[in-house]
């Protein structure tokens, strides 16, 4: 209106159905004007996008051919119904409208209906909901979310982790809409890349492509900056060396997110595309959290399968304990038959058969302490520590690996002529040893040195003190062991994780990263300090710092000789091997005891107990622990102590475990004795206890 109230004047040149047509036609939501019968009787262009069709095949066509098929017969009702009362109404405003498009597809829409009645046509006004920015937002969020959804049931389900890569790609480039999406991981050393899954991926860029790990790469650069990295376009990117490969396939826009695992960069995960995207907040947190999803998922992988690893170790460690108590069997009855014959008159005047006996006797010691060999590698070797000579133990240990290492590998030994004893289980610190010695052989595949070398320790490096369990510890009551190798080498990143519970570099299969961690376990249980010193291309040393006797007069100390048994010791001999239980009454009678002997525990209660008259006086019951299925030599023992505190117990046993459970649970007066042993053994044994 004019402001003294009048309406301005039409152009008398104007032609009102004109101007309807072009304000039809401009108006940006999709128009339908349809007849009673539900006939579209003219659209405009919108509504040609939005419903797929032209605007002459929406002329004539029913409005029922775009609603979707489930709702058809009650949209026809709905229509009935309006067209007898008429009226302004939207639609869709507080309950979900599907529209049904050409092709099949649907469209989320709102709908204003205006009746123009003197015409008997109604004014359809479709609106797609999905063009609102806000809602066009919450679909993406929600897509995003039911993707990463399909992700974590995957991970449930599936403990493969190369499934679990390739298909985090193919969610990736599904839910984003790009054409290439790919998953970049650091080998062991962080010297480079490799492309461990991807989809769309470039001819020259095909699973499996390495690169390396520099600043200048795409890869390199995400991992370098530890953050989410947006390209807007290739052609004018400038912080890193864009691949020709990626410009002559067109790429334009990409998005990356680094791959981090405990805080530590380990890759890339990226999605390129082809066309000029934008990559906001949505796309960048989803990316994100498909990595972190996919991190934590292969962490557990990784994780499940070292414990399955171990459990299998377990067993394995199980059935060695087992078949090397047997075989302690056999070595007491091999070795206790080759001792009485060497001791036979009739033999020890024959030329030819004592180098055969000593040659055999050699033989199954050497034996035995191969049996002791896989009860260390078990776990299943008695732990206790005690002073143990370097100089015997590394020669003795290097002895071995010249005949079983690589030839090419030369191995050294030089221990100090004044190094002290150390104090610590013997076969957890060769165990240690060997574990070096294996990792040494692994990083010198053409060959190289291997040195042992052992002193006494002036004082502890400051900073090792830190890190003892007993800070009153004497820092200079420590003995020295480095081990060193002309090998590859660690760089820095490997070298801090070195000691990691899970952590190697070596290829699937063949380590469970187990190794050095239980080194470091078994020095900081030794009261001890282990450091590492290693650089690529320099090798490697580790240096264990063992802590000296406590009580220096024990390295000096003299054990005297037992005085002898006296003769008539009456013993209980409880075995429920019949062989081993005949040669050690053989040992037994030789030493001149009298012999009662029992092949279970049951039995031998009987002979401590019988029915009539006074229970028969034994000075000492020798019994194995393992008693076949009756009661075991521990409850036996505690059993006839019960009612003879004063007789002394003896108890033997092939399996070493079974001894570490009756060190731990027994009294200390029992004496342990491990299989196999000789009657010099047996004797000390006995006469420890009977004259102690």
């Amino acid at each position: 209106m004019k402001p003294g109230g009048e309406t301005p004047a039409l152009p008398p040149d104007l032609n009102p159905e004109a101007v309807f047509r072009a304000l039809f036609q401009a108006f940006p939501d999709a128009l339908l004007l349809v007849d009673k019968a539900g006939h579209i009787v003219l659209c405009n262009q919108a509504a040609s996008e939005l419903l797929g069709y032209s605007v002459d095949e929406l002329h004539g066509l029913t409005v029922d051919a775009l609603v979707p098929d489930a709702i058809r017969p009650r949209h026809a009702e709905y229509r009935e119904a309006y067209g007898k009362a008429p009226r302004a109404r939207p639609m869709g405003t507080q309950m979900e409208l599907v529209a049904r498009r050409r092709d099949g597809s649907e469209v989320m829409v709102e709908i204003a209906l205006s009746p123009l009645r003197e015409q008997g046509l109604v004014v359809a006004a479709i609106r797609d909901v999905g063009n609102y920015p806000r809602v066009k937002q919450a679909l993406q969020r929600a897509r995003y979310s039911e993707h990463l959804a399909q992700l974590g049931r995957l991970a449930l389900d599936n403990r493969d982790p190369q499934q679990l890569l390739e298909r985090v790609c193919a969610i990736a480039a599904e839910a984003m809409q790009v054409e290439l999406a790919g998953v970049f991981l650091l080998d062991g050393e962080r010297k480079q890349f490799r492309l461990a899954s991807g989809v769309g991926l470039l001819p020259g860029e095909p699973q499996g492509t390495v690169l390396p790990n520099r600043p200048n790469t795409p890869p390199g650069f995400v991992v370098g900056q530890g953050r989410p990295v947006v390209v807007a376009d290739y052609a004018t990117e400038t912080r890193f060396a864009v691949p020709d490969s990626y410009l002559q396939a067109g790429l334009r826009s990409a998005l990356a997110v680094p791959l981090a695992e405990r805080g530590r960069m380990v890759g890339a995960l990226t999605v390129r595309s082809t066309r000029s995207q934008r990559f906001g907040d949505d796309e960048v947190h989803f990316l994100e959290s498909l990595a972190n999803l996919l991190t934590s998922s292969l962490q557990r992988a990784q994780t499940e399968e070292a414990l399955n690893h171990s459990q299998r170790l377990e067993s394995v460690g199980q059935l060695t304990g087992g078949i090397a108590h047997d075989f302690n069997n056999l070595l007491t009855v091999i070795q206790g038959n080759l001792q009485v014959l060497e001791e036979l008159p009739a033999l020890q005047q024959a030329e030819v058969a004592q180098p055969l006996l000593a040659a055999a006797m050699r033989a199954s010691r050497r034996a035995a302490e191969l049996t002791a060999k896989l009860l260390t590698f078990a776990r299943r070797q008695v732990l206790q520590p005690s002073p143990i000579d370097l100089q015997a133990l590394l020669h003795s240990l290097a002895d071995m690996l010249t005949r079983t290492l690589d030839q090419r590998i030369a191995i050294e030994v030089e221990v100090n002529a004044a190094c002290p004893l150390v104090l610590a289980d013997p076969a957890q610190l060769e165990s240690a040893l060997l574990n070096i010695a294996i990792n040494a052989r692994d990083a010198m595949p053409e060959g190289g040195r291997l040195s042992f070398r052992a002193g006494a320790c002036a004082a502890l490096p400051d900073e090792l003190r830190a890190e003892l369990d007993d800070p009153s510890a004497a820092v200079d009551r420590f003995v020295e062991i480095s081990i060193s190798d002309t090998g590859q080498g660690m760089p820095e990143s490997v070298r801090e994780r070195a000691f990691e519970p899970f952590f190697t570099t070596k290829e699937a299969g063949r380590g469970t990263g187990l190794g050095l961690a239980t080194v470091y376990g078994f020095v900081k249980q030794s009261k001890g300090a282990i450091a590492i010193a290693s650089s690529p291309g320099a090798g490697t040393t580790l240096t264990l710092y063992i802590p000296q006797p406590w009580d220096p007069v024990r390295e000096s100390e003299v054990v005297p000789e037992p005085a002898p048994l006296r003769a008539g010791l009456r013993v209980l001999l409880v075995e429920d091997d019949a062989e081993v239980r005949s040669i050690v009454n053989t040992f037994l009678l030789g030493l001149a005891c009298v012999v009662e002997q029992a092949a279970s525990a049951e039995q031998a209660l009987l002979l401590l107990t019988p029915p009539q008259g006074e229970p028969p006086h034994f000075d000492l019951l020798l019994s194995d622990i393992a008693l076949g299925p009756g009661l075991r030599g521990t409850e036996l023992a505690a059993r006839a102590q019960a009612s003879r505190p004063e007789m002394a117990v003896l108890l033997m046993s092939g399996y070493s475990s079974e001894l570490l459970e009756a060190d731990r649970d027994s009294p200390p007066s029992w004496e342990l004795l491990r299989k196999p042993y000789g009657r010099e053994e047996l004797a000390a044994a006995i006469a420890r206890l009977v004259n102690g």
